[in-house]
């Protein structure tokens, strides 16, 4: 399905990054996988099946970085990936009246600002080389309903589908897709943090009465990069169990 393709993941040492990793490798794809813990990406990188895979530890919130990344792997491969899978993100909970500005400002320098950094890095490059391209930007279901002590989280994943909704529209002319992928709350490092009376609290409201699973996400990401997927652009697509 995505054979031929070169393929750059941010936050791809864990949860739904490495689980698109996985699989976009194993559909065929040369893949590019970031993130800021060495530790994971190695182990990452040790996982993905296939030749032409390479690492880069990246802080997608500094945008110089992300441009000195992007020089390299053009150096390196002769080519700018033409899937971006954009699944870097932290969270800082604490309710509104505790959080402290650090707090909101860290949250949204790396799920929104660094989205923007590595978009922007990745269209420039796609453009130059007169070549098409999917970008697949990870929101998230709170982004749209809002939660208990996410303002800072909630605020920038909605940000981040505001914002793939705009690339789609001005990149479209260009063969550049745009969307966003919608999880619902999805087993992963974060929501291992989350207290179990919380987590309890969740899973009630799940129609199917569980937590996702990274590689369900995964598949859904996997979709939007291929062609199987070329008339869809600027959508958010939900994988939620119904919530």
């Amino acid at each position: 399905m995505l054979a031929g393709k070169i393929a750059l993941v941010t936050g791809a040492g864990s949860g739904i990054g490495r689980a698109a990793s996985l699989l976009i490798a194993r559909e065929g794809a040369k893949v590019i996988a970031t993130d800021q813990n060495k530790k994971s990406l190695d182990e990452t990188l040790n996982l993905l099946k296939g030749d032409g895979h390479s690492s880069y530890t990246l802080d997608v919130a500094n945008a110089e970085i992300v441009e000195q990344t992007f020089k390299n792997i053009l150096k390196n491969y002769e080519t700018p990936p033409n899937i971006i899978v954009n699944s870097a993100g932290i969270t800082r909970d604490s309710f509104l009246l505790n959080m402290t500005p650090e707090m909101f400002k860290d949250v949204i320098d790396v799920n929104l600002t660094g989205t923007y950094n590595v978009v922007k890095c990745a269209c420039i490059a796609l453009n130059e080389y007169k070549h098409s391209g999917s970008i697949v930007n990870i929101a998230s279901i709170v982004g749209q309903t809002g939660n208990m002590a996410q303002v800072n989280y909630s605020a920038s994943k909605a940000g981040v589908e505001a914002l793939s909704k705009t690339v789609a529209k001005e990149m479209g002319k260009l063969g550049i897709r745009c969307n966003a992928v919608v999880p619902g709350f999805i087993k992963s490092p974060m929501t291992d943090l989350v207290p179990e009376k919380v987590k309890d609290f969740f899973l009630a409201r799940i129609p199917l009465g569980r937590l996702g699973k990274p590689e369900e996400v995964a598949e859904v990401i996997a979709f939007l990069a291929s062609d199987r997927s070329s008339y869809i652009n600027g959508a958010s697509i939900l994988v939620t169990g119904g919530l």
